[in-house]
């Protein structure tokens, strides 16, 4: 097996909260320039941005997951990937039957722009996109699964808008593949604090919203190759692939 560097948390300038300079380009050059093998997109209840991403790192060798940061009506982050453009379609449409209409104010939260692979803007979302669903955690992890997909809650350790700080416990029933630490938190120490038993997967992410950002938190991941099915196997700790948070 090879180790493969994975940032698996990175918004790009559809997200309200991000800078204008995280376009497809810059994120991909400075995903490669760092070191990054593996990088998730996921922007805020949007996968709208994800293929334009992933057809910037063609023939680069990086590997770009389709993906999104889901905001569930109980206020909990997590991430949720997908292997192809299909899936994530179908995900896309499923979360615009739950994003609130409110009108996004550009000049609160800041522009939600699709730009293409020239940079050009090509669309304004109109809607609000960090606003909770009006959908529970637990029927988005259902439906993220029923598409073949990935369900990570988001940076655990938080204060806000996190499965502890908003529940105070993993229930039973919701099933996930591995959970994110931010960057600032210590694994044992969460492990501890929460009673996360080794056989979840843990690992951590830059959450980058800045250029500066990307690549500043990174797991390895344990593979025989960078692909959609391996990186499943490595988060569920199946076929002898496997998660190091990096020190």
């Amino acid at each position: 097996m090879k180790k493969f560097r994975a940032d698996l948390h990175v918004h790009t300038v559809l997200s309200p909260c991000a800078d204008l300079d995280m376009s497809p380009d810059r994120i991909v050059g400075l995903a490669l320039e760092r070191g990054i093998d593996i990088l998730a997109v996921t922007d805020h209840n949007s996968t709208a941005q994800c293929a334009i991403v992933r057809k910037q790192a063609e023939g680069t060798g990086l590997l770009v997951v389709n993906g999104c940061e889901v905001n569930s009506r109980e206020e909990i982050h997590a991430i949720c990937l997908f292997e192809d453009d299909y899936t994530s379609r179908k995900f896309q449409q499923f979360l615009d039957q739950y994003l609130p209409e409110i009108p996004n104010r550009p000049e609160y939260h800041g522009h939600q722009v699709l730009v293409n692979n020239k940079n050009q803007i090509t669309r304004h979302l109109p809607n609000y996109l960090g606003s909770p669903l009006q959908i529970d955690i637990e029927m988005i992890e259902q439906y993220t699964h029923q598409l073949n997909g990935l369900f990570i809650p988001a940076h655990i350790d938080r204060p806000i808008n996190s499965l502890y700080s908003q529940l105070g416990y993993l229930p039973t029933n919701l099933r996930v593949d591995g959970m994110q630490l931010s960057k600032f938190a210590n694994e044992q120490e969460i492990r501890s604090r929460y009673d996360i038993h080794a056989d979840v997967s843990l690992i951590t992410a830059s959450d980058a919203h800045y250029v500066e950002d990307i690549g500043s938190a990174a797991t390895s991941f344990y593979l025989y190759e960078p692909t959609f099915q391996e990186i499943r196997w490595a988060l569920n700790q199946k076929n002898g692939r496997f998660v190091k948070i990096e020190s």
